[in-house]
């Protein structure tokens, strides 16, 4: 059912994390057989910021190639899946900024039954991954996305922590993750296009 939902994968990363989970979601989206775009949104920390992090220019520079997210690619997609780290409880400022763009979108009711899921991540165990999924999901709400949250419909949820909004990953200083995350990605990748197969062929 896969083979027919086209997906965005979206994504905000400064030292690599959301970058990777991203990864492990086009992965997941291939193997399914849908057509997948993985962009991410446009970095706005000025050049000073980015240099004093050696780990966060470096990954600036490891993915100057992958494409920044446009309106068209809203468009275009079926599905989307987002990735992004916490940020006090919200969504990164590049994020915010992206989806502070959609007005004109919205407003034409061009987002509608859309569907989407969110990942993230922090430095510690409650350091806001919840809220940050839910304050997106807001945003997609009113929108009129059809929202695919994993729940707990697979055992790879609890093994990941057990974050029923979407999969979220513990980071150390050094970037480690400390759960295994990659199948509650993939499985988390694969529930959301079969809901998006099911909504998109249930409308035409």
């Amino acid at each position: 059912m896969s083979k027919d939902v086209k997906v965005a994968i979206i994504y905000y990363s400064s030292t690599g994390t959301n970058y990777k989970l991203a990864k492990k979601a086009e992965e997941a989206a291939k193997e399914a057989g849908s057509e997948v775009k993985l962009l991410k949104v446009k970095e706005l920390a000025p050049e000073e910021a980015i240099n004093s992090n050696p780990e966060w220019k470096k990954h600036y520079e490891e993915t100057k190639d992958i494409p920044e997210v446009d309106l068209e690619d809203l468009l275009w997609a079926d599905a989307y899946i987002f990735s992004m780290p916490t940020r006090y409880g919200a969504v990164p400022a590049q994020m915010r900024q992206f989806l502070d763009t959609t007005g004109g979108l919205w407003a034409e009711g061009k987002l509608v039954n859309k569907v989407a899921s969110a990942m993230t991540s922090a430095s510690n165990p409650h350091g806001g991954q919840e809220q940050t999924i839910l304050n997106l999901y807001t945003t997609l709400y009113h929108w009129g996305v059809i929202v695919a949250a994993p729940g707990y419909t697979d055992s790879s949820l609890f093994e990941a922590g057990g974050n029923p909004y979407g999969t979220s990953v513990t980071v150390d200083q050094e970037g480690n993750w400390k759960e295994d995350v990659s199948s509650a990605v993939k499985h988390q990748t694969k529930r959301t296009l079969q809901v998006a197969s099911a909504i998109k062929n249930s409308l035409q």
